[in-house]
């Protein structure tokens, strides 16, 4: 059988139109990948001074620069650097040639390994032609480092071009790109939205950016840079102070309230990235948790938030991220499948949980201070990653009802004579007050789990710390609270049985505190599918009414519940219903018509005083 082998050919007339509508979502993006363009264009040159390049020798390694332009009246924006500049030949091979890249091409001469190091940023050779998705014509003007003769590249939409060399409007040393802007992109002939799109993309770009809008210059205008050439992440940690950072988080996110804290990252071998993380400050719970991470690539912006790189549970984060090695697809806006990604997701995790151990061992006092605005974070961080979980496990702290913090080996520590391997919380201070205050009056702590990730994280701690439990106050009562006694009085046994649900259990105990008639305890696990079946039901699932598993404890050593034997019927009903209305009332399960029942009896019995 005859084989043929062949090339798929594309004309240019067809590539054109995708390349103006789809090559990237957004189209101002355009900017930032001629700036960045411009930007590798003196990278090159810098390198090949440093390499002592026999053209480049005599080169000063300084005052290089990127001029953007605007000129309404011409309908012009234009990019210029005095960097590497082309000679016709380039010209030729990586202007009119579609996706051929001149820094691959670069990259392979000089650099070898160290392309990343040296901060190359172009890879697919398409991004010069984002600048067709808001112009009709676009002109190159450039003149070589080596001293080869000035060319000029004319391109109209349809891909048809001309040459011509000798060009005296070239610049002295470097390329001009002059987008001549059509219908499509006559929006960024507004001076406001230049500047705004270059400051989102290239406010951290490596090379000096002067923006010149020649329709608003005043004659005294003196042009000053509008990037930061060397960020706050290229910075060794111990150059910088608190203000710095504190500086470049305000400038950089827009927020008025200072973080809590922050990382720094600078990871080398096997990995090449830097960064800084923070954590916001949040005010209320009900305060949005979304964060803003941008990621850079060799820094020049990417995106925000870039799910594979920063793991879900630290998205609440702040920060900037430069990782010159990401493997980005064409448009540098999405990640591919890779290795390095997982690495560096890895990596953060752990520099974030270090920085966690390390504020919990080194100043715990400020640590408890932040551990309310963080406890949501790390809880979910700990229920989504396990590893997560066991590096910051230590410095895992709870807050106590009665003030202060404790973790919770000191907690179990400190309670094991008393109810060893149990755990009680509250979930509301107010409406379970009369709870907490019989287990301080024992001398137990009581943690506070206000919020329904709590619980969750709750049930977590008893899977890793085998035989502890977690017990809301109101689930069970503890010996601690008990004396001697608690005999049952049959007569009152009667009168409550007649008036509690059939599904709840009476007990009689004997408590410490004479001045509580009784209690209505709920089992915890019963309480927890409770709270499931509320959760999902509130979600848009019909789910089933699960009785809860509820106990009446009626304190024989309280002279109310003693009295009311002596009591004729209709005042002992009277009393013992307005005893478990009490009961229902702290636990918050009254409906509608209990409610009204209660405070009709609560006024009978106001009658009779």
């Amino acid at each position: 059988m005859a084989e043929f082998k062949g090339g798929i050919g594309v004309e240019i007339d067809h590539i054109f139109p995708v390349i103006k509508k789809w090559l990237y979502s957004e189209k101002e993006i355009f900017l930032r990948e001629i700036v960045s363009n411009a930007s590798d264009a003196v990278t090159k040159l810098r390198r090949l001074i440093s390499l002592g390049e026999e053209a480049a020798r005599d080169i000063p390694d300084e005052g290089f620069r990127i001029d953007v332009t605007l000129d309404r009246d011409e309908k012009t924006l234009t990019v210029t650097d005095n960097g590497i500049g082309m000679t016709r030949e380039e010209v030729e091979k990586y202007i009119c040639q579609i996706a051929l890249s001149g820094a691959l091409d670069f990259i392979e001469k000089y650099e070898g390994d160290d392309s990343q190091k040296n901060g190359i940023i172009g890879h697919f050779g398409l991004g010069f032609y984002s600048a067709f998705m808001v112009a009709d014509t676009v002109d190159v003007l450039t003149r070589s480092y080596t001293g080869a003769p000035a060319v000029k590249w004319t391109c109209d939409e349809a891909g048809s071009y001309t040459i011509t060399e000798d060009c005296d409007e070239a610049p002295e040393r470097g390329t001009s790109i002059v987008m001549h802007l059509s219908g499509e992109g006559e929006e960024y002939l507004n001076s406001a939205e230049v500047r705004r799109i270059l400051d989102k993309y290239c406010a951290f770009m490596p090379c000096d950016i002067y923006f010149d809008d020649r329709s608003e210059k005043a004659e005294d205008f003196v042009p000053s840079p509008i990037n930061d050439t060397t960020p706050l992440w290229l910075r060794n940690p111990s150059e910088c102070t608190d203000e710095d950072y504190k500086s470049f988080y305000r400038k950089v996110f827009n927020d008025y309230k200072e973080p809590l804290f922050w990382i720094h990252i600078k990871a080398d071998y096997p990995l090449n990235f830097r960064g800084i993380l923070y954590f916001p400050k949040i005010n209320t719970e009900f305060e949005s948790l979304e964060g803003q991470v941008k990621l850079y690539y060799n820094q020049v912006f990417v995106a925000d938030n870039i799910k594979e790189v920063i793991p879900e549970y630290l998205l609440m984060l702040k920060g900037v991220l430069d990782c010159p090695e990401l493997p980005l697809n064409v448009s540098r806006s999405y990640l591919q499948n890779n290795g390095y990604v997982t690495k560096i997701s890895n990596h953060i995790t752990k520099k974030v949980a270090d920085k966690l151990s390390s504020m919990f061992n080194l100043d715990r006092e400020g640590y408890e201070k932040q551990w309310n605005d963080i406890k949501t974070f790390v809880e979910y961080g700990c229920l989504r990653d396990e590893k997560f979980y066991n590096k910051v496990s230590s410095a895992i702290i709870f807050e106590k009802c009665g003030g202060g913090f404790t973790t919770l080996p000191e907690y179990l520590e400190g309670a094991k004579d008393k109810h060893e391997n149990k755990v009680y919380y509250a979930q509301n201070k107010v409406s379970q007050a009369g709870y907490i205050s019989m287990f301080e009056k024992e001398g137990m702590d009581v943690i506070l789990l206000p919020h329904v990730i709590d619980t969750q994280f709750a049930q977590l701690l008893e899977a890793k710390n085998e035989g502890v439990q977690f017990l809301r106050v109101d689930s069970e009562l503890s010996d601690a609270m008990k004396s001697e006694g608690g005999e049952e009085i049959a007569s009152v046994l009667d009168i409550f049985k007649k008036i509690v649900p059939e599904n709840t259990e009476i007990k009689f105990e004997a408590l410490k505190d004479t001045t509580l008639p009784a209690l209505l305890n709920v089992s915890e696990d019963s309480r927890r599918m409770e709270d499931l079946m509320r959760m999902y039901s509130g979600m848009g699932n019909e789910m089933p009414v699960m009785p809860a598993s509820t106990t009446l404890i009626l304190n024989s050593a309280c002279p109310a519940i003693k009295a009311l034997s002596d009591k004729d019927e209709e005042c002992a009903t009277l009393l013992a219903k307005q005893i478990y209305g009490l009961c229902t009332l702290t636990q918050g399960r009254m409906t509608a018509d209990s409610l009204k029942e209660f405070l009709s009896d609560s006024y009978k019995i106001l009658s009779m005083i």
